[in-house]
């Protein structure tokens, strides 16, 4: 049965909760299921985060914890006359700014990422451009990319590509399961647009626009984000500008290519009366969707096979939930959700921070809620991925560091120790630093989604 509103809990409620089980922990679960293991950070693995107002992918070294490389997504330093360069005449735009310089022919406003099924590749979205970005993971090379007719050491090496158009506002882009196709939510236009993906490498690297693009699956008003069950025939789609969600029931031809058909149109005014879910993500049994509800401050849990909510766990007043990850291993089961909310003095060492809520998924459906919270050590967390082991927790941040604290200015990503599930511990910050162009350096900022790629492995979209 589908449940209604819970009432929210309130902030002093969630922190007595808190306290009550000791600090940044709360109530064990009586029994936890152990997934299969897997080993922990290694060579050749990244982080790879958005960064939306520079439009850039910053790569961290997990193992290492430091920047391992930024993928340049801007146009900047191409051309050695003044119009084309980033820093002109000393003056380092802002980077609102930046975007508005004459000839300017870069990513705007880069937002969604997604691993492709065998790791190889990250598909990232421009919202502001329109378009979509292929990346290699072995390389860490934008994918179209081409030499630059005017190389030297006062121009970039390389030209970049115009990626795939898609229509206005992507939001995030899903592969499906056989790695055939993306899905690309259009948020402007109410329909996800469908990808050949061999294809899209070929426009990337200059075959003629729209030659990618299969088709188009008109769905609900702004869709946020998709995400298939695992066997892929059924496709769950959100919305952040109606209460709804959409399923579908997703067929394949002998060649892999996709024919979709909705099933379904929930109503879910009573779980998400704004109508703002801007992200889901299938549990790694293949059992629920998880979907954050921002502006209701709440979460729920739709069955993979179910066509209604049969859950919805309220996160705390202006909590403001943005991403879901699941954290699996020995000790536990557990949902952890990033919260935008910013809480004075509320990280290591008494300084701004926002949290992350801990949900008990071990929990008899119907009856999970949040058991615990932790700082996490930056302001506004967004996205959120854990290691294949399920030992650490990497999360991303949009709000720079405040003056007279550690990395002020900076935007961060930072790190949990979450072994055990239900004790997490900070580990460290990770500043991101900046990219260094021919005419001065960019610093990377407002980190939106986060992923984790072990190159070689199969990924959570497999």
């Amino acid at each position: 049965m589908t449940q209604g509103p819970i009432p929210s809990p309130s902030r002093r409620d969630l922190l007595g909760l808190a306290a009550a089980a000791g600090a940044n922990l709360a109530v064990r679960p009586a029994a936890a299921q152990a997934p299969v293991a897997a080993s922990g950070p290694g060579l050749g693995d990244g982080v790879w985060i958005c960064c939306e107002d520079s439009n850039t992918l910053v790569v961290v070294d997990p193992a290492r914890l430091t920047v391992a490389t930024t993928v340049n997504l801007t146009s900047f330093d191409e051309d050695p006359r003044p119009p084309f360069r980033f820093v002109t005449g000393g003056i380092v735009p802002t980077h609102g700014a930046m975007v508005q310089k004459p000839l300017y022919h870069g990513a705007i406003s880069i937002h969604g990422a997604v691993p492709s099924p065998d790791s190889t590749m990250v598909a990232t979205t421009g919202r502001g451009t329109s378009n979509l970005y292929l990346v290699d993971t072995a390389t860490r090379r934008v994918v179209g990319n081409r030499p630059n007719p005017q190389a030297s050491d006062q121009t970039s090496a390389e030209r970049l590509t115009s990626g795939i158009f898609l229509g206005r506002e992507p939001h995030e882009p899903t592969f499906t399961r056989n790695g055939r196709e993306l899905w690309v939510t259009v948020r402007g236009e109410d329909r996800i647009a469908v990808l050949d993906l061999g294809k899209a490498r070929e426009e990337a690297a200059g075959a003629r626009p729209g030659h990618a693009i299969r088709g188009f699956v008109d769905t609900l008003p702004g869709p946020a984000h998709a995400w298939f069950s695992a066997d892929g025939r059924r496709a769950a789609v959100i919305s952040q500008k109606a209460p709804l969600i959409d399923l579908f029931d997703v067929a394949y031809d002998a060649d892999g290519f996709s024919t979709a058909r909705r099933v379904a149109r929930l109503d879910i005014r009573a779980q998400d009366r704004f109508g703002f879910s801007p992200f889901l993500k299938l549990t790694p049994d293949g059992r629920e969707f998880w979907i954050s509800h921002k502006l209701a401050d709440a979460v729920s849990v739709l069955p993979a096979e179910g066509q209604a909510i049969t859950e919805t766990i309220a996160l705390g007043q202006q909590a403001r939930p943005n991403h879901v990850e699941f954290v699996e291993n020995a000790q536990g089961r557990a949902a952890y959700v990033s919260l935008a909310r910013v809480d004075d003095g509320a990280g290591p060492g008494g300084v701004a921070s926002s949290k992350l809520a801990i949900i008990d998924r071990a929990a008899p459906p119907g009856q999970r809620r949040v058991v615990a919270e932790v700082a996490t050590g930056g302001r506004e967390a967004h996205g959120l991925w854990v290691d294949p082991a399920g030992t650490r927790l990497f999360v991303a941040h949009e709000q720079d560091e405040l003056p007279g604290t550690p990395d002020a200015g900076q935007t961060l990503c930072t790190v949990l120790d979450v072994a055990d599930p239900f004790r997490p511990r900070f580990i460290d910050r990770i500043a991101f630093g900046d990219l260094a162009l021919p005419s001065g350096g960019l610093r990377n900022k407002k980190g939106i989604n986060l992923v984790f790629i072990r190159p070689g492995a199969r990924s959570v979209t497999a």
